[in-house]
């Protein structure tokens, strides 16, 4: 036995009684079995003789049924329906061991129940019952009060997304936030293309298929398109570091740290038999986070998770893994040996918002919105940047999700503000712009010669930004971007302008 096994193995016994907290939409899986012999009369349905019904805790109830069975005390929070339903999930809660006191009951959506109707070993038919919508914002605050009762000395946080509505980004952030002054690792099963509103978590599994629309259809089939699309989500989404679940080709670790990305890939160590892969996500971020809170550092974790997922997409039905199961496989294999390191490179730290045409710029900007984000737009010729550039668009971008910036093209700014400016060609500007945290992308606009319009309203008419930002002593009825703003449902903000900086004054100080 290799001598890096006693150290899994005393890994795997921290696990007992370690408590984890799982916030989450719960949810009750219901199997219906039976045989089918004959085809409906009625309709050519097959006809499902039922013989038997079981029930289990679904959802985020999923990675808690696998945080009990590592041997960890599970704690969870969410809400139930005021059903019939929601009494046998509390009962399923109760059965497992768990305590149900930081389930909250609403009165305006159903208990999620998930029913499948099973011939033998196939699925014929799943039925879901549930409403699918943002949790009413006066569950919010009962909401961090019962995760504040309930984070109070565990080992790790999972945020189990499901997006059936509890998880909102208001929800998410509180969460987050808290956990982080409790110096508490949080986990996040994601769902959905915006990983940014996980900003903050310390650990995010994404599988391939979400990894890869969360970056926007990056390549994912190679160790190298991972590592790229994996430094991506960090970067973008301020993330510490991805755990990318790859089905037969393991487990992928790329972390964000001073030194650069540090990067394992794990491979699946032994050949399986795949029966059934449902619940696999559920179990790799369950032993991760019990591992992660019993002191292993993220490869270690990740590498036992590797060896659960195995486990359990061997068994048939959604199963959850034993500490039994680990510790029978650590006994006879070496956990870590299919860990391949890539030795530490230079976190690619350049950051460059796309400068985009109109068409597509408005494409992309319906993309954020159709995605809950709030959009803002600002302008301006940015000619020599200094600090009330910077200060105001990251006043600016504070107030906003995604910030759209206008640069006035050349023949503008010469319309403008007179022969010898800009200083600095349109494209020279777009890529020093772009490269400000703040600005999520650049499209450049303006008139060409004189006569012409020479304001952003055309292209505020074809983005419907959310909010525009206009820096000065101005009012509202002086803009007149503002009725077209108003007109598609925007707001507009004044926002103050830095005196003593400014593109003019740098200049003048350049001459004397």
């Amino acid at each position: 036995m290799n001598n890096k096994t006693p150290q899994a193995a005393e890994i795997i016994n921290k696990f007992k009684g370690l408590p984890i907290l799982v916030v989450g939409d719960i949810m009750l899986d219901r199997f219906i079995y039976g045989k089918v012999n004959r085809i409906s009369p009625e309709s050519p349905v097959p006809v499902l003789s039922v013989e038997r019904e079981s029930m289990m805790l679904g959802g985020a109830g999923n990675t808690l049924s696998n945080l009990i069975h590592l041997g960890c005390e599970g704690r969870i929070v969410s809400i139930i329906g005021d059903d019939e339903n929601g009494k046998i999930l509390k009962r399923e809660i109760q059965r497992n061991g768990i305590d149900p006191s930081c389930l909250i009951k609403v009165s305006d959506r159903p208990t999620i129940v998930k029913t499948r109707f099973l011939a033998g070993h196939q699925q014929l038919l799943r039925s879901d019952y549930e409403r699918i919508s943002p949790v009413s914002e006066q569950y919010l605050q009962p909401l961090l009060e019962k995760t504040n009762q309930a984070i109070e000395g565990v080992g790790a946080v999972i945020i189990s997304d499901y997006g059936k509505g509890l998880l909102t980004p208001a929800f998410i952030k509180e969460l987050i936030t808290m956990a982080n002054k409790k110096e508490i690792p949080i986990l996040v099963d994601p769902k959905g293309m915006d990983f940014g509103i996980y900003k903050g978590a310390d650990v995010i599994t994404p599988n391939k298929k979400e990894l890869q629309e969360a970056t926007g259809g990056m390549g994912v089939d190679t160790d190298k398109q991972i590592e790229e699309a994996a430094l991506h989500i960090i970067k973008s989404c301020g993330l510490k570091s991805v755990v990318a679940t790859r089905s037969k080709d393991g487990i992928s670790v790329v972390q964000n740290e001073a030194r650069g990305a540090n990067v394992a890939h794990i491979r699946s160590s032994y050949d399986i038999e795949v029966f059934d892969v449902s619940g696999a996500g559920d179990t790799v971020i369950a032993t991760i986070a019990a591992a992660l809170g019993s002191g292993a550092d993220i490869v270690a974790a990740a590498s036992l998770a590797n060896i659960a997922g195995g486990i359990v997409v061997s068994k048939v039905g959604t199963s959850p893994i034993c500490a039994e199961d680990l510790q029978d496989y650590i006994a006879r294999h070496d956990p870590y040996d299919s860990i391949e390191k890539t030795p530490c490179e230079q976190v690619d730290s350049v950051y460059q918002a796309p400068v985009m045409g109109w068409q597509k710029a408005g494409e992309e900007v319906r993309r954020w919105k159709a995605r809950g984000l709030k959009v803002g737009f600002t302008n301006g010729c940015f000619d020599i940047l200094h600090y009330g550039h910077v200060t105001y668009l990251n006043d600016a971008r504070r107030k906003c999700d995604r910030l759209v910036l206008g640069l006035n093209s050349d023949s503008s700014i010469r319309l403008l503000k007179g022969e010898g400016r800009p200083v600095h060609n349109e494209e020279s500007r777009a890529r020093v712009i772009s490269a400000l945290g703040a600005v999520n992308m650049v499209v450049i606009f303006g008139a060409q010669e004189e006569g012409q319009d020479n304001t952003p309203c055309d292209l505020l008419s074809q983005l419907q930004p959310d909010i525009f930002f206009k820096g000065g002593d101005y009012t509202i009825d002086q803009l007149p971007e503002a009725p077209i703003i108003m007109r598609n449902g925007g707001q507009v903000e004044i926002m103050p302008i830095y005196e003593g900086h400014s593109t003019t004054g740098s200049i003048e100080k350049i001459k004397d």
